[in-house]
C-alpha cells in the first residue's frame, strides 16, 4: 500500500503499486495501452491504517491510483479496475460531516477503496461516471483492457514478438499433446471430434477422449440424459494401473425417476476401459440433500441399482451460494480491521477453512481409490464446472508430479478449468456492472487456496512458489491477460488472438516463482496431505496482505530469492567442479 514495494511483489500484485519518482510523471509509468483518462485532485482517501490522506486520485484505462501529495515516501494505493466489484456514492449535498461525501469502491480482493471529495463542484460525479464505464465495458459494450493492451504491444513494433509470444502460449498447452502424455489414445480410450466445433457440448473442449468401445452416435444419446450435455469423459489415466478419472455432469432423473439404458452402459464401457478392476466409483461433490433436491428440477443422481459394479459416494462440498457467504464473511473479518480477541472464534464462524477441509477430503478419496485402490473414479456435482474442476485438478495435482512444475501447473488450470468450462466470466463477472449477481463465487479462488494449503505440508514438492499463486490469482480480476476471460474454451478462442496469455508473461518471469527447496526426484510420488482442520491455516499471505500490521517483519520472497540464487550458484559450481573431473 505504500511505497517500496520490491521488483517481487510489483510483479506478484501488478497492480503499479511500485511507482518511481525520479523524473517521471506523479502517476507513475503506464502499461502499454493504458491511458491517463482523469485527475481528481484535493480529494481525501480515508486509509483504514494511516488515518485521511490529502491527495490525488487518478483514472486510467487499466486502474484507480491514489497518490498522497504530503510526507515523504508518498503513500501510493492501486487496484486494477478489473478487480472492481462495485462502485457506491457515499452522501448527498446535504451531508456535513467531515468526508462524509464521496466514493466507496468495494474490490474483489478483499479491500474497500474509499475516497471523499468537496462537495462544491462536480468532480464526484465526473469521477464516479468514468469509473463506473471503465470498470464495467462489457455493460456498455466496450472491450475489456486486454484487448488493448496487446493492441498497443503489436502497434509499438511488437507483432512479431507476439507472434511468437501467442506459437509459445498456443504449443504451451494442446489438449492433444497432454492427452498423448498420459498415454492415450490406447486400447481403452479414443480420442474424440464429436465436439470439434463445439456443437455437441458448448461448454466441453473441442477433443473428448471417450471409451473406445463407444461410437460418437452412442455418446449423442448418452447426452441426452447428462445435464447439458456434459457427458462423462477422460481427465486423467493412471500410469501404472490404468485406473480412469472421469468428470462430467449430474444425470437427469428428474422426479419420476428416470434412468437410461445408453447412460448405464456408458458407465459401465468406462469400468472395463480398467484391466485391473471392473468397479466404478461415482463421486458426487455434493450433499445428498442437495442432490436430491435437484431431482424436483430435472436433475439427480445415479441409482445403484440400474448400474452394474457401481458404487455412489457423496462428497457433501457446499455449492456456489454457500461459498460466496463464507467469503463474505471473510471479508469483513480480515478488512478493513482485525479483531484479534475474537480472531479464532471469528474465522470459524466463516466456515472457510471447514469448506476447504471438505474439498480436500473429497481429493483424498479420489486419490486413495485410484492409486492404491486401483479403481477408477467418476466425478461430477451439478453441471460440472465448479467443485468437479476442483476435485478434479487436485486429485491430479497430488497423483501426477508433472502438474507441481511451473508449466504443469498452468497445463492443469488450462486443462480442467479452462477447456473443461469453468464460467470464470460469470463467476467473477469481468467488467460486468451487475455485482449482485448470484451466480458470482470465488470457487477457483478456494481451488487456489487449497492447492497453498498442500505446498504447506510438501515444502519441497513444488517447482512454484506462494507469488505464482498470488500472481495467478492477482490476474485473475486484472483482465490484463486474455487467460482467465469468458466461460469456456469455445468463447475463450474469440479472444485468444486479440490478448496475451498470463503464462506468457509468467515465462518472462520465471525466476520470481521457483521454489528453491523444490526436489524433484525425491517427490516423484503421490502426495498425500493431512487434511484435518488442525492442520490447515488461513492463508494470510493473500488474504490479509492489505493490512501492514499482518505482514512478516522479514521479506519471504526476497529471502526466497536470496536462497534460489545461492542454489544457482552452487548449481555451478558443481558443474564446474564436475567437468574438471571429467
Amino acid at each position: 500500500m505504500s511505497g517500496g514495494k520490491t521488483k517481487a511483489e510489483s510483479i506478484q500484485l501488478q497492480e503499479g503499486t511500485s511507482l518511481a519518482s525520479n523524473g517521471e510523471s506523479e502517476h507513475g509509468p503506464l502499461l502499454a495501452g493504458e491511458k491517463l483518462e482523469d485527475a481528481a485532485r484535493n480529494i481525501v482517501f480515508l486509509c483504514p491504517f494511516n488515518g485521511a490522506l490529502a491527495g490525488t486520485l487518478f483514472v486510467t484505462t487499466y486502474k484507480v491510483l491514489f497518490v498522497s501529495s504530503d510526507g515523504e515516501p508518498r503513500i501510493k494505493y492501486a487496484a486494477p479496475l478489473g478487480a472492481v466489484h462495485s462502485v457506491e456514492k457515499v452522501g448527498g449535498a446535504s451531508s456535513r460531516g467531515e468526508h462524509s461525501y464521496g466514493l466507496e469502491i468495494l474490490l474483489k480482493d478483499i479491500r474497500t477503496f474509499r475516497v471523499a471529495f468537496k462537495q462544491e463542484g462536480h468532480s464526484r460525479r465526473t469521477i464516479y461516471d468514468l469509473l463506473y464505464r471503465l470498470a464495467f465495458p462489457l455493460s456498455f459494450g466496450s472491450q475489456l483492457f486486454a484487448h488493448e493492451h496487446l493492441k498497443s504491444l503489436t502497434a509499438s513494433g511488437g507483432g512479431s514478438k507476439h507472434d511468437a509470444e501467442h506459437a509459445a502460449a498456443r504449443s504451451a498447452f494442446s489438449m492433444a499433446k497432454e492427452l498423448r502424455r498420459i498415454g492415450v489414445p490406447n486400447e481403452g480410450w479414443r480420442l474424440s471430434a464429436a465436439n470439434e466445433e463445439y456443437q455437441f457440448c458448448s461448454t466441453y473442449p473441442a477433443i473428448l477422449t471417450v471409451p473406445a468401445a463407444v461410437t460418437d452416435v452412442q455418446l449423442e444419446a448418452v447426452s441426452s440424459f447428462r445435464s447439458r450435455a456434459r457427458i462423462p469423459v477422460l481427465s486423467w489415466l493412471h500410469p501404472e494401473n490404468h485406473a480412469s478419472l472421469t468428470r462430467g455432469s449430474q444425470p437427469l432423473v428428474g422426479k419420476l425417476g428416470k434412468h437410461s439404458r445408453d447412460d448405464e452402459a456408458y458407465l459401465d464401457e468406462i469400468s472395463k476401459a480398467n484391466p485391473n478392476s471392473q468397479k466404478l466409483v461415482v463421486m458426487d461433490a455434493r450433499p445428498k440433500l442437495n442432490a436430491i433436491a435437484n431431482k424436483a428440477m430435472g436433475g439427480g443422481y445415479e441409482d445403484e441399482e440400474h448400474y452394474a459394479n457401481m458404487e455412489l459416494i457423496f462428497l457433501d462440498i457446499g455449492n456456489i451460494h454457500v461459498m460466496r457467504e463464507s467469503l463474505r464473511k471473510l471479508r469483513e473479518m480480515c478488512y478493513p480491521s482485525i479483531d484479534d480477541a475474537h480472531w479464532m472464534s471469528n474465522l470459524e464462524n466463516t466456515h472457510w477453512l471447514e469448506h476447504l477441509r471438505l474439498v480436500l477430503v473429497g481429493t483424498n478419496r479420489v486419490v486413495e481409490l485410484m492409486d492404491r485402490g486401483r479403481v477408477s473414479v467418476f466425478v461430477h456435482c451439478s453441471d460440472g464446472w465448479d467443485r468437479t474442476s476442483q476435485i478434479c485438478a487436485l486429485a491430479m495435482l497430488l497423483m501426477d508430479p508433472h502438474y507441481r512444475t511451473i508449466a504443469g501447473f498452468a497445463t492443469l488450470i488450462e486443462k480442467e478449468w479452462l477447456a473443461f468450462g469453468h464460467k470464470f466470466q460469470q463467476r467473477i463477472g469481468h467488467g460486468d456492472k451487475h455485482s449482485a449477481d448470484e451466480q458470482r463465487s470465488p470457487i477457483f479462488v478456494q481451488f487456489i487456496d487449497a492447492v497453498w494449503q498442500v505446498t504447506r505440508q510438501f515444502p519441497c514438492a513444488f517447482e512454484f512458489n506462494e507469488s505464482y499463486l498470488l500472481t495467478i490469482l492477482d490476474h485473475l480480476y486484472s483482465c490484463r491477460f486474455g487467460t482467465f476471460l469468458g466461460n469456456s474454451e469455445r468463447e475463450r478462442r474469440a479472444v485468444e488472438d486479440t490478448t496475451r496469455s498470463l503464462w506468457v508473461h509468467v515465462a518472462e518471469y520465471r525466476e520470481e516463482f521457483v521454489n528453491p527447496l523444490f526436489s524433484r526426484y525425491l517427490h516423484n510420488h503421490v502426495l498425500c496431505p493431512v487434511v484435518s482442520i488442525r492442520r490447515l491455516q488461513l492463508w494470510t499471505a493473500y488474504y490479509t496482505r492489505w493490512n501492514p500490521r499482518m505482514r512478516p517483519q522479514e521479506n519471504e520472497h526476497d529471502r526466497t530469492m536470496e536462497l534460489y540464487r545461492l542454489c544457482l550458484r552452487l548449481q555451478a559450481q558443481c558443474s564446474e567442479m564436475e567437468g574438471k573431473l571429467n
